[in-house]
């Protein structure tokens, strides 16, 4: 019998490498001024081509005779598929099914994708496949492995007789002294802790001018929540309003609820957006919604299909087949899929333009990468639209964002509550009784643009045509635009089908129009004078006393609108 093929058979056959970026180029040269460099760690924003990158780097190893191997390991069973057709594209013949049940790798391929959480379970068999041969290691979100205490100590068993390693990640992060990931290089912090130190960065702010990925457009939406405590009160509540930690959870938490009228109107704003994109130029845009839970998924894939009268595809992490819908979706032309954490990492599916975010997830990684999801340029002049709640951490991550600032993940085990790190919301211990929905609304806020809150100016009758092109309209030529859609969006989303609201809530409703007006007047005299619409909001309430707008009576709003349009009267 012939000795096994020692270099695959399929390797004769392979495609030519890929078309490069102009910062993949950058890097695999800043990998190649140091000779035999064994670790590297790249740090470059979602959406900007680490997969390209990494196989790139591997093809050329491979062919210079320096490795016989490659060794991909991801987060999650999906993304191993993805690693493994890419990699197949470039005749690297990855196996993405290889278990740890079977021990060694089969001759034709060239290696194989695996999860942290596989290596964790067996890092001995991982270790003796790549000691076996000459072996590059790609870690992928290698942030992943400080997720476990144990997966740290798992990877270093398994990888470290490979002859390279290589480390990708779309954020850098933050780890403690006792529990530093391998193979990463090191900058002492200045809270004490270790701050990951790459060898090569690429941000977002250098992706958006290099036309890598789409300039987003952040839409944020207010709404007052009113809901009934455990102790019979009712408690009214604005998104975008100054509030305590736990009011701003449950307000939050109760705009979030499927049975009010936040969820539908944002669907509907999201869907009219997909509309426009289709009509003008890309044909096939699509719009992701993220959940917090499976329940609120099932329940948010009803309210698309009443709006938009097509059923989306729903994407669940414990459905066997989440894998085979997200490939479905990538290359359909549904309209909207609803998913829970599935497509948050890693997953690529360019067409998706449009993310409405309908979880209570707020950490700087998860948000970084959903809105990675929607920022992966295809075509000049393709914008994404993040649909979000107008609260305060949203819109702080938002806003480091769009100023590029250089984000940092913090230890697993960090459990300070003062930064935005919690991985839900959650209400303080003294907020943890049950609350009853009372009702929520929904109305455009603003348009966040260079870290600020942007409020309407106005347009003209061929702006609309323009919107999400960079350079074409201004960021309060845009605030008009979907502020003028907000009125549509809310009929369509009345719609659908809602609880018939207590008397209470009805009563409440009369003075909703008067609230959204003292709320736009805010915004115009913030706009003209530059004064922060706290303030604003401060000084209307000192020269109208009462309760804030959020739980005024409409006589009480009535005086406040009054006095505020003759503040801008005033102002000619």
């Amino acid at each position: 019998m012939a000795a096994p093929h020692q270099n695959p058979p399929h390797d004769a056959g392979r495609t030519v490498g890929p078309r490069l970026r102009a910062w993949q180029r950058t890097a695999l040269a800043a990998y190649r001024e140091v000779p035999r460099r064994r670790d590297f760690l790249v740090t470059a924003t979602p959406g900007a081509g680490k997969t390209t990158f990494a196989l790139a780097l591997a093809r050329g190893l491979v062919d210079e005779r320096v490795i016989d191997r490659v060794v991909v390991v991801c987060p999650t069973d999906h993304l191993r598929t993805q690693w493994a057709e890419a990699a197949d594209r470039l005749g690297l013949p990855l196996d993405p099914t290889l278990s740890n049940a079977v021990g060694p790798v089969r001759p034709d391929l060239r290696g194989y994708v695996t999860t942290y959480a596989q290596v964790a379970a067996k890092p001995a068999l991982h270790a003796a496949r790549t000691g076996a041969k000459r072996t590059l290691v790609v870690l992928d979100e290698v942030h992943h492995a400080g997720d476990g205490l144990s997966w740290g100590d798992a990877v270093a068993t398994a990888f470290e007789l490979a002859a390279r390693r290589v480390c990708l990640t779309g954020t850098p992060f933050r780890t403690r002294p006792d529990e530093r990931i391998p193979f990463v290089r090191y900058d002492e912090d200045v809270d004490g802790g270790w701050r990951s130190s790459a060898d090569y960065t690429y941000g977002y702010r250098e992706a958006l001018a290099d036309g890598v990925v789409r300039p987003v457009v952040f839409a944020a939406y207010t709404g007052t929540s009113r809901w009934r405590n455990s102790a019979g009160e009712v408690v009214a509540a604005s998104l975008s309003q100054p509030n305590t930690r736990s009011v701003e959870a449950t307000a939050w938490k109760t705009a979030l609820d499927p049975r009010g009228k936040w969820v539908p109107h944002v669907i509907a704003a999201m869907d009219e957006r997909i509309t426009h994109l289709r009509a003008t130029g890309v044909p096939d845009a699509a719009g992701l919604v993220l959940a917090s839970d499976q329940d609120d998924a099932r329940a948010y894939a009803g309210i698309v299909e009443q709006v938009t009268g097509e059923a989306p595809v729903v994407i669940l992490s414990d459905d066997p087949k989440a894998s085979d819908k997200i490939t479905a979706f990538t290359h359909g032309t549904q309209r909207i899929a609803v998913c829970v954490r599935m497509v948050s990492e890693g997953v690529d599916v360019p067409r998706a333009a449009c993310l409405a975010w309908m979880t209570s997830y707020r950490t700087p990684l998860f948000f970084a990468q959903g809105v990675g999801r929607v920022v992966r340029a295809r075509a000049p002049g393709e914008t994404a639209t993040v649909f979000l709640p107008a609260v305060r951490p949203l819109l702080t991550l938002a806003a480091e964002l769009e100023q590029d600032r250089n984000h940092v993940i913090p230890p697993p085990a960090q459990q300070d509550e003062t930064i935005l790190d919690v991985e839900r919301v959650e209400p303080e211990p003294g907020e943890r009784e049950r609350t009853e929905l009372v009702d929520v609304d929904a109305s455009f806020a603003h348009v966040l643009h260079g870290g600020r809150a942007v409020v309407a100016a106005p347009l003209t009758d061929d702006d609309e045509d323009f919107l999400g092109l960079p350079g074409i309209l201004t960021p309060e030529q845009t605030a008009e635009l979907l502020m003028r859609r907000d009125s549509h969006a809310r009929q369509r989303a009345a719609g659908t089908t809602a609880p018939e609201p207590s008397a209470e809530a009805t009563a409440w409703r009369a003075g909703a129009e008067l609230r959204r007006e003292v709320n736009r007047l805010v915004a115009v005299y913030s706009a003209r004078t530059g004064t922060p619409h706290r303030q604003v909001h401060a000084e209307v309430r000192r020269a109208v006393p009462g309760p804030a707008s959020a739980a005024a009576s409409a006589d009480v709003l009535e005086r406040r609108r009054d006095h505020l349009m003759a503040l801008l009267g005033g102002r000619g």
